[in-house]
């Protein structure tokens, strides 16, 4: 049997630690509700003690559609002023950087074609909102990376209006078909490529009449979007997502896997990170790259800081939803190697589980509540910048079409209540118990599951930072993954089933303690680890 030293915590232990918990989360709920004004002003050292103290290093990043976030105008859409209002519940959750969604002017609601690269929506307020945001984030330590929607412009923007006339220098900022031009082809994003004008004329737009492609073969174009970054940049952003990073100039069905267009793509964004970084050396740019395999997103480590794995988050979900590992350790060694190998240092990658184009992941889980917490148990343990879409934690549902995946927040119990946003009806499925009102005072809560990770992520720095090394764990149900960095060594398991599972560790193993478990009852005893039904453990 372990010693008393390396022993789980015994039963009730587990329930202080959430007791504990809870009562952090208690504490960030008296600012909550009324953090619309700002606090009183710190003085520098106290304020510079205070950082150092609850700054979050997590490596973990949240994504937040603004116009669903919170309310602080009474207009029922979400704004910059509500995501400041709620940085204390993201301190709290211990993510370590927030990304928002489009942030500038744009005709729809989303915010994916833009009409002025360097402005404010003003649904969501002013500049000065913007970096009086920034300035509250910082104070915290949560860094902020905002979308960056540069391969096409929407219609409306001032550039296309003023390309329509073929004598303006702004008609060779986008692509217009020729007489040769085959009319009919397919884009890459599945549509049609080519859009028509009222006079006939055709431009290039793969996503959507009102989303025309900027033509990166002109130069005017690509310093005008290096500006367009380092402006931002200068404000104070620490890094941006790329939307539809790979589409710069994969345009057509026809180009996919082609060499030549990777290429150029990759030729183009690195111009774009030295601009950037030629502000903020230390500038994080997370590509949205939308491969099937990790070969494929490969390449993209060379010229980013790292891309979104999407064919990783299909394996979890499947891995959560089945209670079976499969070859799911040995895929995570084999890319975590080859990330690192183009990215020069381990834990490059950018795990999720899924986004504002995604069905949401308890929806893909079919609301079981056991397959979500394991799900995110595997994405939290994962080396790297994991990215998680606002109110995952809480288990929100929603299926497409997508305005129906990015639905209002629930901050209170009431859909009504003040700060929540109206502009889109909620979800039934999304009912009063799954808000942050009802999940703070739940200390079995997903809520304070996802707290819990978090937080893992600070103790243990070779979770953030660590090499990962598959653990053949000899059975169907356990998943495990080793992780080193210069600083720890650990294993980590997961019992993906609902039935107790054992896995022997080998008299070899150097692993002898139990450094953090999720749930009671975990037992470390003859080089075997006994672990309770939907259970993950950290070894050391």
């Amino acid at each position: 049997m372990i010693s008393s030293a390396q022993r789980p915590p015994i039963v009730g232990e587990t329930a202080l630690i959430r007791s504990v918990t809870l009562a952090s989360l208690l504490a960030s709920a008296l600012l909550l509700g009324g953090c619309t004004t700002a606090p009183a002003p710190l003085s520098p050292v106290t304020q510079a003690h205070a950082q150092a103290a609850s700054t979050p290093r997590s490596g973990v990043y949240y994504e937040i559609f603004v116009r669903s976030w919170y309310d602080t105008n009474g207009d029922g859409v979400g704004d910059l002023n509500g995501v400041t209002a709620k940085l204390d519940y993201l301190q709290s959750l211990g993510v370590s950087g927030i990304w928002l969604m489009p942030i500038n002017p744009s005709p729809s609601y989303h915010g994916y074609d833009i009409t002025d690269y360097e402005a404010i929506n003003p649904q969501y307020g002013t500049m000065a909102d913007f970096e009086h945001l920034l300035a509250e984030a910082h104070k915290r330590g949560i860094k902020v990376i905002i979308d960056l929607v540069i391969n096409h412009t929407s219609n409306e923007h001032p550039w296309f209006l003023a390309a329509q006339d073929p004598h303006d220098p702004h008609h060779d900022w986008y692509s217009w078909a020729t007489p040769t031009t085959d009319l009919s082809a397919h884009s890459a994003a599945g549509d049609k490529a080519w859009q028509a004008l009222p006079d006939g004329r055709h431009y290039l737009g793969i996503f959507s009449p009102g989303m025309p492609d900027l033509n990166y073969d002109n130069p005017a174009v690509r310093q005008a979007m290096v500006d367009v970054g380092q402006f931002w940049s200068r404000k104070g952003v620490d890094g941006f997502r790329l939307d539809a990073a790979r589409h710069i100039y994969l345009n057509f069905q026809s180009q996919e896997g082609d060499p030549d267009v990777l290429r150029e793509n990759l030729t183009w964004w690195r111009q774009f990170m030295r601009g950037v970084r030629a502000v903020n050396p230390g500038t994080y740019v997370v590509g949205e790259v939308t491969e099937s395999s990790w070969q494929q997103l490969a390449p993209w480590y060379g010229a980013l800081s790292a891309v979104f794995d999407f064919p990783l988050a299909t394996r979890m979900i499947d891995a959560a939803r089945s209670g079976t590992a499969g070859d799911l350790a040995e895929r995570l060694q084999q890319r975590y190697a080859g990330f690192a190998a183009q990215a020069g240092h381990a834990g490059a990658d950018a795990p999720f589980l899924s986004n504002h184009d995604q069905n949401r992941v308890m929806s893909q889980l079919d609301g079981d509540a056991a397959h979500m917490r394991m799900a995110a148990a595997m994405l939290l343990t994962l080396p790297g910048h994991p990215f998680i879409y606002y109110g995952e934690e809480l288990g929100m549902r929603g299926v497409k079409p997508d305005p129906d995946l990015r639905e209002p927040m629930r901050w209170e119990r009431g859909p009504r209540a003040a700060g929540e946003t109206t502009w889109e009806p909620g979800n039934a499925a999304n009912g009063p118990d799954v808000s942050v009102q009802a999940e703070l005072a739940d200390p079995g809560s997903l809520l304070a599951d996802y707290r819990m990770l978090i937080h893992w992520r600070e103790q243990v720095s070779a979770l953030r930072d660590g090499a990962l090394t598959a653990f053949a764990s000899g059975n169907t149900h356990v998943v495990g993954w080793q992780l080193r960095d210069a600083h720890s060594r650990v294993l980590v398991l997961h019992n993906l089933s609902g039935q107790p599972q054992s896995v022997a560790l080998g008299a070899a193993s150097p692993f002898h303690a139990i450094r953090l478990a999720s749930r009671d009852g975990v037992q470390l005893h003859d080089h075997r680890v006994d672990l309770p039904p939907d259970t993950s453990v950290v070894l050391e």
